[in-house]
Parts: C-alpha cells; structure tokens; sequence
C-alpha cells in the first residue's frame, strides 16, 4: 500500500472558488477539486482554470492536492489533463480517473502523463486513483489495479455503480425496500481485493447524507473491518470522523506492540508462537500488528511536522 494517508478525501467542485480556502483547512488527507460531476457541462471549461489557481496558489499544508478529470470517454478528459497538469504542475498531487473500464483507461492515461512531465520537466511523477464504478470496471477490477505503476489506490463508487447495474436505491445509495444482507458488500469486497493485489489503498465510497454523521460512521467503520484504509467526504464535516476511524486506537497500537514484543522474545527461544494474555500470537498475527504500528507511525511523524 501507498505510504501516503488516504484517511479522508474531500470533494470539492473546482468551479466554486470559495470553497477551495476552507476545504484545504479542515484537515483532509487529500482534497480533490472536481472537474467531473459537480460541475456543469458549461462551466467544466471554465473550472480548469479555477482549479489551476486554487493548486497554485491557496496554502495546502499537508494536505494531497487531487483533480479528478472527465472520463476518459468525454469530450473533455483530454484537455482537463493537459490544461490542468500544465498549469499546475508541481503543485498537482494526483489525477482521479472517473469511470474506470478497463486497464486501458488506465494505460492511456498514463501514457498522457508521462508525455506531459517528460514535455514540461517535472521533477516529480504524478499519482493515480482510480474510480470503479461501471459494471465493466467492477468486472475488469483485478487487471485495472495492476495497469500503471502510478496507481496508488482503488475507490468504490456506488452512486454511479447503482446507475451501471440498474440498483434500486435512495439518494444516500441504500436499497429502496428490504434486501437481507449488506447491499454493496460484493461490490466493496471485490474492489478491495483487487486494490491489494495491486498494493493499492482501498477507498470506501462517498455518503450523500451530510446531515447523518451516524450514518457515516457506521459505513466508514464496516468498510475499515473489511481493510479500507480511507472513505470520501463530500462536506467538510466528514473529514474528521474519517480520520478518527481510519486511524489507529490507542488500544489498537497498544496491542500490537504488546504482540510483537511477545513474538519476537519467543522467536529468539526458538518458538514459532506464543500467547499473550491467552490468545495465541503466530507469524500472521505479527504482520498484522506490525500493519497497524506503521500506520500509527505514519501518523506520529505528520503530527511532529504539525501536520
């Protein structure tokens, strides 16, 4: 997985320039200024620009600064690529692509970006995510998380997904009537895997309800159990309950230690297990722990750079 924290990622519509201050404030992970669906066919042009001015010139911290583009199948994704990438150059952190089909999309864009640092002299190499969210994509998952080197992370989308497979959902993507089971749990589950066979990060999908942080707890928590490692927010009220959830406990982290410490002072005796406080702690328990103490640590260092 990324070594970068992908807790929360703020949408925030790259045409409504007020909003840019505030979302690059509220302590997200990673924000992304939308050229795709929050912003009108009329005015995706016109965004391009705004969204230039607000990589360059707003103080983003520590915070990823993202563009997600038009499909690849638009009229638009084209020049939101060059434009975008060409005006802000360093100071763009990543390109989402909407509507992922195949590794293809993927590919092509990819080959873009490479045409474009290598024309422009970037220093750095621009990262991807990647939205699954067609019946296609969610079908074609496995090879499109393997598609480019750049690729950084998976990311469930269910609103479009429930469009793509002809779902009967409300606007907050729930099932309009009595469904046993967790609606989306294929869905979520198949994106995950395919982002680990990639060594990707997993994305759980936005919650229209704003106003139910409930809610958007509930979904964040089931999705970090399965082994997201961040969820979209779509108001900045979002942002810190993702990060709460996708952080590491106290306990969490005390556990892991305590499990480690264990393993390791049975391995010098020669065990290939041990128990700690009567559970058994073997090689897989140890990836785990060691799992959780790197992310715990990634957090510790952006904190002493007051991040």
């Amino acid at each position: 997985m990324s070594s970068l924290l992908r807790r929360s990622e703020l949408a925030t519509p790259a045409s409504n320039e007020r909003m840019f201050a505030k979302a690059a404030g509220c302590g997200a992970d990673l924000v992304f200024l939308d050229l795709e669906d929050a912003v009108a066919p009329a005015a995706k042009e016109a965004a391009r620009a705004k969204a230039v001015t607000a990589l360059v010139d707003v103080e983003w911290g520590h915070t990823a600064r993202a563009v997600r583009i038009n499909g690849v199948d638009t009229s638009w994704c084209h020049d939101d690529i060059i434009e975008i990438v060409t005006g802000a150059r360093e100071h763009l952190d990543t390109i989402i692509v909407p509507k992922a089909r195949t590794a293809r999309d993927v590919w092509w864009v990819d080959v873009l970006l490479s045409q474009l640092e290598a024309k422009l002299g970037l220093s750095g190499r621009i990262r991807l995510e990647v939205l699954i969210e067609e019946v296609e994509g969610l079908a074609n998952v496995e090879q499109i998380a393997v598609a480019s080197p750049r690729l950084d992370a998976l990311i469930f989308g269910a609103g479009d997904l429930s469009v793509s497979q002809g779902a009967r959902v409300d606007t907050n993507f729930v099932p309009a009537g009595d469904y046993p089971g967790d609606f989306w749990h294929y869905a979520r589950n198949k994106v995950l895997v395919a982002a680990r066979i990639g060594g990707l990060d997993a994305i759980d999908a936005p919650y229209p309800d704003y106003q139910d942080p409930a809610g958007y707890e509930r979904d964040a928590r089931r999705a970090a159990l399965l082994g997201y490692t961040g969820k979209w927010a779509i108001h900045p009220s979002q942002v810190r309950i993702a990060n709460e959830v996708y952080s590491p406990t106290p306990e969490e982290v005390a556990r892991a230690e305590r499990n480690v410490a264990a393993y390791r002072d049975g391995e010098a005796r020669g065990l290939g297990a041990v128990g700690v406080d009567g559970v058994l702690v073997d090689a897989a328990h140890v990836k785990l722990a060691e799992a959780t103490l790197d992310r715990a640590a990634r957090l510790a260092r952006r904190a002493a750079v007051g991040g």
